[in-house]
């Protein structure tokens, strides 16, 4: 496997964490409704079992269907992409698969606004979310204030 988990694991040290202007999210649909999980460690399982680290309900999904690789971008030693990959880290795959972007596929580079099917009523979306806002820096919006005279809001 690609990841030591003994050296790459930041998951309990914030310090740690590599440090970029972009966050991960992926939203699941399943049966118990919608849930929505950032990603931020370098490995998650997904599936019906109870120890995957993102748990899917639902009977038609494998109890190990997928896993989430974080790796980073070539370009930038900050800035990484995350890699969904049918079955479990072992390389067993799931019993049906998984549809992205409407067409099956054992792996996949994420990318913003992606669509993972993994059963009937069980999906995901996953987003790359830029930040723009440098620490230490606020953002010109929050002290934003929109005035509006008294005459302009009675009714003549």
């Amino acid at each position: 496997m690609l990841i030591n988990p003994i050296t790459t694991d930041f998951s309990n040290d914030r310090s740690m964490a590599p440090e970029t202007n972009e966050s991960h999210l992926l939203i699941i649909e399943d049966d118990q409704g919608r849930k929505e999980f950032p990603l931020e460690n370098p490995i998650y399982s997904i599936g019906r079992d109870r120890d995957c680290n993102i748990r899917l309900a639902s009977q038609f999904v494998s109890r190990r269907h997928a896993t989430l690789v974080r790796l980073p971008r070539e370009h930038n030693s900050h800035s990484y992409y995350y890699r969904i990959v049918d079955g479990d880290a072992k390389g067993k795959p799931s019993a049906n698969g998984m549809m992205i972007n409407g067409r099956k596929m054992p792996a996949h580079d994420l990318k913003n606004e992606d669509e993972i099917v993994f059963g009937p009523q069980v999906r995901a979306i996953y987003y790359l979310l830029k930040n723009n806002q440098r620490s230490g820096q606020t953002d010109s919006t929050e002290y934003d204030i929109t005035l509006i005279n008294p005459g302009m809001t009675e009714d003549e």
